[in-house]
């Protein structure tokens, strides 16, 4: 069974503009990476665990901020390594600018014998719906194409 992560996609609109929010991962991999490398705030979950518990706890510990709203579905996709990540919408509003994420610890450089802490998530923006695209992992602009259509239809 391929790993399953959940997350929310937290939406606004500023100035009659839709933007979303994205993370961009903490850690030496990802340090140079930008368009293509920017994800929804996510993680792996059990099967047990309901997958709206997983996405609020995962935005919480990515970016030190409670999700205490209504979540809308926006149902699953299957990244490229096989991972499947269900995501859900959130309407609200947030200072990217002040996100705490948690950490995580890793030999770096490789070989070294050193370990050193990273945060999982280096920052968040808010993206308009063109960026966003080009931001996103690919697999996840679905999540945006799904979010613009439960909007229009509301």
């Amino acid at each position: 069974m391929p790993a399953r992560s959940a997350g929310a996609l937290a939406y606004r609109t500023k100035a009659g503009r839709l933007e979303v929010l994205l993370v961009h991962p903490g850690g030496p991999f990802w340090a140079n990476k930008d368009d293509g490398a920017w994800s929804i705030p996510k993680g792996e979950f059990e099967p047990a665990e309901d997958p709206q518990d997983a996405a609020r706890r995962e935005f919480a510990e990515e970016l030190g901020v409670a999700l205490s709203g209504a979540l809308q579905p926006l149902g699953d996709i299957r990244q490229r390594g096989g991972k499947v990540v269900e995501a859900f919408a959130a309407e609200l509003d947030l200072n990217a600018d002040a996100i705490t994420s948690n950490t995580f610890e890793i030999e770096w450089p490789p070989r070294s014998g050193r370990r050193r802490s990273f945060p999982e998530v280096d920052r968040a923006a808010w993206f308009d719906l063109a960026t966003a695209r080009r931001k996103i992992n690919a697999a996840q602009r679905e999540f945006l194409d799904r979010l613009e259509a439960m909007l229009d239809r509301q």
